[in-house]
């Protein structure tokens, strides 16, 4: 008993996991802001006078895309890695939290107002206050999210590393998707709720993002104690880490390895996340459900990973093999979006069963592309590593909705009803297959760089477990 209580926090597994749910709360808030206006693009896409704000599905891409803004032109994303590096997970979580804060906030207030109808010029094109306003506050919750991302897995690297981090990192993803179910299919109800309203549930996911500020503040808390209890326990014959230099950047991108993982990263999520921004639309007017109901089904998605992508993330931890988990995710990707775009397939089962589908996909790819970075990249470059795969993504993120939206107005519009547009979804789908093919082809590169480099992603990430495959693979050389 005496030894337990004396027991490091470093050593203690009741500590480790309590970190993790604390972070991990911290980002089901976050992400439940991020996807809370795909269920509600039919509203937004209602005439004014219809209690909606009438956008067009361009405006409505402009603003989706507006996530990626700061952090692909302006670098913000990049130097939120050099910042992680340099100061440290508890500096650069609480200052991601709250920049978020105040993004959710702009956007809300952006929502709320309708401006007496003025607009703004942006490059020659008039726009909406509240389009602009709430674009800008979107931007910058993308800025912090995205910061409190790559945060957040090198908080598990260092809680984890050495034990369960593929299943750590696992369940956090999981609870992000948590956030994102409950976005997709609360939202719609809560706007429901407060008759019709857009920006109430905005306003709820700011309180909510309240909360997941003071679970951060909770691990801040422990992490000190953690790093106070590490220094005190030092011997001063532990190798100092080599602290970050801004040349290491010149490392980081000169690896084929990276590329390869930066690449399978947007390759991926480009054909997830902005097809979760449509999803609802797609449900509405491929398989004719109900708006109020409309998120349900692509709710499925993300609850789906709560048990699988951990499960997955434990299995990569003891089996390894997660370049070939990458690969079974890519094809199943390009099989459920070319199911999606072929249009006699209209029957809601059909949609409920693909989702379902995606929901496997989406755990597999992520529960052993993210733990696969630190085999990588050292760890004193892991921080603006993970920042730089995210600044990749972030164009994907940024770019796949706004092309969406265009593609929508200009090629998919078959009919008009209340005052608003009907699409055909074929093409938006064949898109999305596209990124799919893509992504396959660079996770087979991916396992032959690994071949080459001999990197261990198809070795497991327990220590013990890895090195008892690398005995037995010496045993069956030498039987050989």
């Amino acid at each position: 008993m005496t030894e337990q209580i004396q027991r490091k926090l470093s050593e203690s597994k009741t500590a480790r996991w309590s970190v993790l749910a604390l972070v991990a709360f911290t980002m089901l808030c976050g992400y439940f802001i991020t996807d809370m206006m795909a269920p509600l693009q039919d509203l937004l896409q209602t005439p004014v006078e219809g209690g909606g704000l009438g956008w067009t599905a361009n405006e409505y891409g402009k603003f989706t895309s507006a996530y990626g803004w700061f952090n692909v032109f302006f670098l913000m994303l990049i130097f939120g890695g050099m910042i992680l590096d340099k100061m440290g997970v508890r500096f650069t979580g609480l200052m991601a939290t709250s920049i978020m804060l105040v993004g959710v906030f702009i956007k809300w207030f952006g929502i709320s107002h309708n401006f007496d109808g003025a607009t703004v010029a942006v490059f020659g094109t008039e726009y909406g206050y509240p389009l602009v306003v709430a674009s800008l506050g979107y931007a910058l919750f993308g800025v912090g999210i995205e910061i409190a991302g790559i945060t957040v897995s090198k908080i598990i690297v260092k809680w984890f590393k050495g034990k369960e981090m593929a299943l750590a990192m696992g369940l956090e993803m999981a609870c992000a998707r948590i956030g994102t179910g409950l976005a997709i299919g609360v939202t719609p109800l809560l706007s429901r709720a407060f008759g019709n309203s857009i920006s109430m549930p905005i306003f709820i996911g700011l309180i909510l993002l309240c909360i997941g500020l003071l679970s951060f503040i909770v691990f801040v808390v422990m992490d000190k104690k953690r790093d106070a209890e590490d220094a005190a326990g030092a011997t001063g014959e532990e190798e100092a880490e080599e602290p970050f230099r801004f040349s290491d950047i010149l490392d980081i991108i000169t690896l084929k390895g990276f590329w390869y993982m930066a690449l399978l990263c947007v390759l991926f999520y480009s054909a997830v996340f902005p097809f979760l921004k449509y999803a609802p639309n797609l449900m509405i007017n491929k398989f004719g459900i109900d708006p109020e109901w409309s998120g349900v089904i692509p709710a499925l998605l993300p609850f789906g990973n709560i048990l699988l992508t951990p499960f997955f993330g434990n299995l990569y931890d003891r089996k390894g093999k997660g370049a070939t988990i990458m690969i079974i995710g890519s094809i199943m990707l390009i099989f459920i979006h070319l199911t999606f775009s072929i249009p006699m397939l209209n029957n809601w089962l059909i949609a409920l069963g693909l989702i379902l589908l995606l929901g496997i996909a989406f755990s597999l790819v992520p529960s052993a592309m993210w733990p696969s970075v630190p085999k990588i990249i050292p760890e004193n470059k892991l921080g603006t590593a993970y920042a730089l795969i995210f600044w990749v993504q972030n164009w994907g993120l940024m770019g796949v909705p706004y092309m969406i939206g265009i593609v929508l107005d200009a090629y998919c519009i078959t009919g008009e009803i209340n005052g608003k547009p009907t699409y055909d979804y074929t093409i938006p789908m064949l898109i999305f297959t596209c990124f799919g093919v893509l992504a396959l082809v660079i996770s087979l590169l991916l396992k032959r760089e690994d071949r080459i480099k001999g990197y261990g992603l198809e070795l497991p990430n327990i220590q013990k477990d890895a090195d008892k495959v690398l005995a037995e693979e010496m045993i069956g050389e030498g039987q050989r």
